[in-house]
């Protein structure tokens, strides 16, 4: 009961906190399961595991987390089992051979689990080196008979340290750790290997990769002018694709990289100038349905304006505090304290008006509140993002949509720039499908 509250609770929070997105298998993985994923955010990653999954999941967490008061006693209470490293405190490492057991112990039993064999969360563009422990768990268990199946899940968020920014959750093809057993005689070590660069071949295809930061822009930029090009909506798979094809590109034709690089880079900042993107420049203005989009907006700020204003009034404490309390933290962190400053905060803030009401205007007034804060919240929440979709599109339409001579100019750069992304696309999209086809080679087979 305890652990089907908390999960509800957290994804519930989660879905407030980011506007999340799961690309999953209708049918879930059932059996003996480990959930693997890479680590860019803190305690947020596996928290994203309760969207994933309404199985009962026993999580490995670093042990340094059960010695925080209230985090402790929550992983304690959820049955995770405390992962000893190195960096911590090298005396303890003789101590993970009972958090192993008990891993192996549950996957024989049927139970999923879930770890982070990166080891650590970090904010780097890439995928970090894998530790075995996830390998040599499932393979233990494999040994006892046990037919478990590896699922790698894939975290890419927008801005992790945003509030109400996105976060991709990508589910790839489950692993089975029997293909990987060594046969008689083989070296175990070798198969240890093997399943572990699995794994991060399989992570890496259901995240986002890159030698650098700056080449994000880049990427999302070649995409969109891609997804307009070919009139389809944007894909998170393309978009890696894009990231694996551009390593290719600048290591086999630097000198074209640079040129085309530059282009796009130049086109991204007379689109920032004008605050439009690609997807902006094929818009077609008609009377009707400007009149109508002014028509439904004029009616939402009207209703809207004074109830969200209310709650921007009495909410802004618990959403100014959270931005306050992560200001100092590491980027890889800051979206755990803002979440769970942001949680403690609102229901401390909810239960103050509820009491205040109270005593100040009596139980009625009380109960009103008591039973108004969380719609007015969410209306609030609703009322602020839908008027900056609002401003944005009525900034490109007085920008845009009366200078057609400037959004010719910006039309044709685009199209041509989308001309030589296609042609880029043609030239490696087939190497790039290749390489992912490629089967792996498993020892003692």
């Amino acid at each position: 009961m305890f652990y089907g509250f908390v999960r509800t609770l957290v994804a519930l929070l989660l879905r407030l906190f980011y506007r999340v997105k799961v690309h999953a298998p209708q049918a879930e993985t059932e059996g003996p399961v480990i959930f693997v994923g890479n680590h860019p955010n803190g305690l947020i990653d596996p928290a994203l595991v309760f969207i994933l999954t309404r199985r009962q999941v026993t999580f490995l967490a670093k042990e340094p987390l059960f010695r925080i008061p209230v985090i402790g006693a929550l992983l304690r209470g959820l049955g995770a089992l405390p992962v000893y490293r190195k960096q911590d405190d090298p005396t303890q490492m003789g101590r993970n051979e009972g958090t192993l057991d008990a891993a192996r112990g549950a996957l024989v039993a049927g139970r999923a689990i879930t770890l982070f064999p990166e080891g650590k969360s970090h904010s780097e563009p890439g995928l970090a080196e894998l530790k075995t422990g996830a390998a040599r768990i499932a393979l233990g268990a494999a040994k006892q008979g046990a037919a478990v199946r590896i699922v790698p899940v894939g975290l890419t968020y927008a801005d992790k340290h945003l509030f109400r920014s996105e976060v991709l959750i990508e589910v790839g093809a489950p692993i089975d750790v029997r293909d990987f057993l060594p046969a008689d005689g083989a070296d175990e070590a070798a198969s240890v290997r093997a399943l572990t660069e699995r794994i991060a071949g399989a992570l890496r295809a259901v995240t986002l990769n890159l030698d650098k930061w700056e080449d994000l822009p880049l990427i999302q930029l070649a995409e969109d002018l891609y997804a307009l090009r070919q009139k389809q909506a944007k894909d998170p798979e393309r978009l890696r694709y894009w990231a694996r094809g551009l390593e290719l590109f600048r290591a086999e034709e630097p000198e074209r990289f640079e040129r085309v690089r530059g282009q796009l880079m130049t086109f991204q900042r007379h689109l920032s100038l004008v605050r439009a993107d690609p997807a902006d420049l094929s818009l077609e203005y008609q009377p009707a349905p400007v009149a109508r989009f002014a028509l439904k907006n004029l009616l939402l700020l009207v209703v809207g304006l004074p109830l969200s204003l209310v709650g921007l009034c009495l909410f802004y404490v618990p959403y100014l505090f959270p931005r306050w309390a992560s200001r100092n933290a590491e980027l890889d962190v800051q979206a755990t304290v803002k979440f769970l400053a942001a949680a403690v905060t609102s229901a401390v803030w909810w239960a103050a008006l509820t009491v205040g009401a109270w005593l100040w205007l009596g139980a009625p007034v009380g109960v009103s509140v008591l039973l108004g804060v969380p719609p007015l919240a969410l209306l609030t929440l609703y009322f602020s993002e839908r008027w900056s979709v609002v401003r944005h599109d009525v900034s490109v339409f007085f920008t845009l949509g009366n200078r057609a001579r400037l959004k010719a100019r910006l039309l044709a750069e685009g199209g041509g720039l989308a001309q030589q992304v296609e042609r880029l696309a043609g030239e490696y999209q087939p190497r790039l499908a290749s390489a992912a086809a490629t089967p792996d080679v498993i020892p003692g087979r």
